[in-house]
């Protein structure tokens, strides 16, 4: 498997500076959702990247910093529960990309989006079904957008230790729905995911 060949191929048609983007956290009860998007330096594989639920936790954070380090530009921004309610959970999602783009020091000239569709924004792009497996520097983006939404999982698991989303990260677990079901929703939670749980 050539884990650049979506980046050759485009920047061997003069787009240099490809930039890989994908989320985290779209199917979480609660929290935010994620995405980041990173541009690695020409020709780069780092030793060790893959889809990042195919990694452990360790190695995921052993990686996430590797890649700041070795990234020629990044960018990390999240859409709040709120806005996950606002524009449901596909517009937030959009949105978190939009922002992690419009976070990079420079824009890029192409943009790999992992998936089917595409945010609607005014970079050139393309979506690619199972990016993260398939592109070095969109399974670079999912790393950092995975390890990023975890930390802050843990962190608003010491603001409600009743969820234990140290445990889950928001995931729709039976230890999860359980706690929902004995407390109710937490202000992180996203209502709308809940209505099977809580009938609301």
């Amino acid at each position: 498997m050539d884990w650049l060949y979506y980046e050759k191929l485009y920047s061997e048609n003069g787009l240099k500076t490809v930039c890989g983007v994908d989320e985290a956290g779209r199917g979480p009860l609660a929290g935010p959702v994620y995405a980041a998007a990173v541009v690695l330096p020409h020709g780069k594989i780092i030793d060790g990247v893959n889809d990042s639920k195919k990694l452990t936790e360790k190695k995921r954070e052993y990686l996430y910093d590797v890649i700041k380090k070795e990234a020629k530009d990044y960018s990390i921004a999240y859409a709040t529960p709120e806005e996950i309610e606002k524009y449901n959970i596909l517009g937030a999602t959009f949105l978190a990309m939009k922002r992690a783009v419009s976070g990079l020091k420079k824009v890029p000239d192409f943009t790999i989006v992992d998936g089917n569709r595409l945010p609607d924004w005014e970079y050139k792009s393309c979506s690619l079904i199972k990016g993260d497996s398939l592109s070095q520097s969109v399974a670079c983006a999912s790393i950092l957008a995975k390890v990023t939404r975890d930390r802050e999982m843990k962190k608003e698991a010491e603001k409600y230790p009743e969820y234990h989303f140290e445990k889950h990260k928001g995931y729709g677990t039976a230890l999860h729905t359980e706690m929902i079901k004995k407390y109710g929703p937490c202000p992180i939670h996203r209502k709308s995911f809940l209505t099977k749980i809580i009938g609301k």
